[in-house]
């Protein structure tokens, strides 16, 4: 199964029951706004935390329809992200959202070692976009937690990339490990964790992808420009999924590609119990709504 755009994720939550999310911190427009929005499309049934008089303000002031909502007052926000994580670490519900807090108050609540929502694995994030000049959807990952992975955290990260990819219906999704060049070069570390990575994947260390690498941007994404430059491979011009290097080139990535290309992006972090829904206050509304449709889709 491909996706081609971001409306295709409809077709995977359809006929599914709605997933339950919890919204911590409530009181924010876009959020609510979007949460509300995938309520009405029958995505979700939303748990709202936070200040009850801040969320009720917002909807006045928008005319949004609450009544019927399950609505927890708790105007201290750490309080109320500390509530949100424990239910779904208690299995209360299926997918965390962040609302009107720091990133950094709600990671530091869904990693608790008591009663956080830790797994084991690395947390990591991926953005999922729909870009007018690409044939199909494309993964990018990651450029909003792991600042400078290694071969280890690397490895971690398409691992994660990769289950989320097949629990969409990709079989053998294709990876492209991007570098500066598509040339294994000794004095660029990111062409020799790509090189790593290629031949792990060819031995069965990281499996259910297809992996290659290092590969530059122009050619990941373009078969003319493979071809022009005599690589032979089964992901150049069809990539799925790209790697990043470092948080640096995927935050520029991610940004051009929203504003540059005003691209659509849906964008979740993996790795924990749950999905997170853990958008930049820079993001549309839309991006929030189709955030939480992809948190749908990728749910368990």
């Amino acid at each position: 199964m491909v996706l081609k755009n971001m409306s295709d994720l409809k077709s995977i939550v359809a006929g599914k029951p709605r997933r339950k999310l919890v919204l911590a911190a409530a009181q924010d427009q876009h959020s609510l706004s979007a949460v509300l929005r995938a309520w009405v499309d029958d995505i979700i049934e939303p748990i709202l935390i936070g200040d009850k008089e801040g969320i009720q303000n917002i909807s006045d002031e928008n005319g949004y329809n609450i009544a019927g909502l399950r609505i927890i007052h708790e105007p201290d926000t750490e309080m109320a992200v500390e509530m949100a994580v424990r239910m779904l670490s208690s299995k209360q519900a299926d997918i965390l959202m962040k609302g009107k807090v720091g990133t950094s108050t709600l990671l530091k609540c869904v990693l608790n070692k008591e009663w956080g929502l830790r797994t084991g694995n690395l947390l990591s994030h991926i953005a999922l976009f729909e870009v007018e000049t690409y044939h199909k959807l494309i993964a990018v990952t990651d450029v909003a937690m792991n600042i400078a992975p290694n071969l280890k955290d690397k490895i971690a990260i398409v691992n994660n990339s990769v289950a989320f990819l097949n629990r969409l219906g990709y079989r053998m999704p294709k990876v492209a490990v991007l570098g500066a060049v598509e040339m294994v070069n000794e004095n660029m570390e990111a062409t020799l964790d790509a090189a790593l990575l290629s031949k792990m994947n060819q031995r069965d260390q990281i499996r259910n992808c297809i992996i290659d690498g290092p590969l530059a941007f122009d050619n990941a994404i373009s078969l003319e420009s493979a071809r022009h430059k005599n690589i032979k491979s089964e992901v150049a011009g069809d990539t799925d999924l790209l790697l990043m290097p470092d948080i640096e080139v995927g935050n520029v990535l991610y940004k051009s590609l929203v504003f540059f290309a005003k691209a659509k992006v849906a964008s979740i972090i993996l790795g924990a119990l749950v999905p997170i829904v853990l958008t930049s206050r820079s993001d549309s509304e839309q991006a929030k709504y189709d955030s939480i449709l992809l948190s749908a889709a990728a749910s368990k």
